[in-house]
């Protein structure tokens, strides 16, 4: 689960699994192949790996740029790079960095940050763990917490960016510009941005048509099994720009959920009445993979459960947002429209 996108939503129901389950490592799944026989799980999906740009660029530093959180910091320093968000290490490493990068964030799950030391406890940054890699500077988000971490690193003289979370495709692009700004590569910052957003329009140019013009109606749903969690996407859960770029309908949004998430019921189901449902891929596992989604209350009855029709995506990508948006564009599309439908 993004911290950037549910954590804050979410914090009240889900404290309890946060804590035992996490989501970047934790929930092994016992099943997470994918439901629709047509295709495999995640048949159009590269390898756990971002793809840094080919042109160097170092750091022009000092820089003084402005904090999402009302302040202003100047940034001397981009030797020792703590990103404390999955999301954002994606894009640090994107731009080039991934070398001077000394820490990650529990939910950093690609492949060249495997072997960082984690800050991160459950969903909370370790003060303590940041401070003793020596950072020269420090990248969150506004959701980032807790707030007394913070103000610790800080209180410290670390420089401390904090930049706004990306909710939709159209953060993409603003996201990429701050995190470049901040550690003083903005050429290439534009340059990953021209290339991330040349390539989702590359994806949407190959999106099947619609034979009978319905677009199909996919619900998202947030599980974490372990901790009996299950939860139903409304307007704000962070998919719906995702879905409707993969030229589908959000149904949770589309039934009038107007908040980030409900509790599943089959009534809130009934009403979505989805076509197909798009799950993280840990999440799939903790209910005990498709045989164990379509047993939560609601899910058989509805035309995706009736046609085991489910698509799911790695938990480390699904919502970032950033330079592998393309990536999780092309999964959702490959396995929405595996069947033609």
């Amino acid at each position: 689960m993004r911290r950037s996108r549910l954590a804050g939503a979410l914090l009240s129901v889900l404290a309890l699994a946060l804590a035992t389950t996490g989501c970047g490592g934790a929930d092994p799944g016992t099943d997470t192949g994918r439901t629709n026989a047509a295709a495999p799980q995640n048949a159009t999906a590269p390898a756990n790996r971002v793809e840094p740009l080919t042109t160097t660029h170092r750091p022009r530093l000092p820089v003084t740029v402005d904090s999402a959180d009302g302040r202003t910091v100047e940034v001397t320093s981009a030797d020792r790079i703590v990103p404390l968000t999955g999301s954002l290490s994606e894009i640090v490493f994107t731009l080039g960095l991934g070398d001077q990068v000394v820490a990650r964030d529990i939910t950093a799950t690609f492949a060249q940050a495997a072997k960082l030391p984690v800050v991160t406890r459950a969903h909370d940054v370790s003060a303590e763990s940041v401070l003793s890699l020596r950072p020269t500077v420090v990248i969150a988000d506004t959701s980032t917490g807790p707030a007394e971490a913070i103000g610790q690193i800080r209180d410290a003289g670390i420089a401390l960016v904090v930049v706004e979370p990306a909710k939709s495709l159209a953060d993409v692009g603003t996201r990429i510009d701050a995190v470049a700004a901040a550690l003083g590569v903005t050429a290439a910052g534009t340059e990953l941005k021209n290339r991330t957003e040349q390539r989702i329009a590359a994806v949407q140019k190959d999106i099947p048509a619609h034979e009978d013009g319905r677009k199909p109606r996919v619900a998202f749903l947030y599980l974490r099994g372990s901790a009996s969690v299950y939860l139903l996407g409304g307007s704000d859960s962070g998919a719906s720009s995702l879905l409707e770029a993969a030229g589908a309908v959000d149904a949770g949004k589309e039934s009038g959920l107007t908040k980030d998430f409900t509790a599943i019921t089959s009534e809130a189901l009934a009403k979505a009445a989805p076509d197909a449902i798009l799950v993280m891929t840990k999440g799939l596992g903790s209910v005990g993979g498709p045989a164990g989604l379509v047993k939560i209350p609601g899910v058989a009855e509805t035309p995706a459960g009736m046609d085991r029709r489910v698509v799911s995506v790695d938990d480390g990508v699904l919502l970032n947002y950033g330079p592998r948006t393309d990536q999780v564009l092309k999964s959702i599309v490959g396995q929405l429209y595996a069947n033609g439908k």
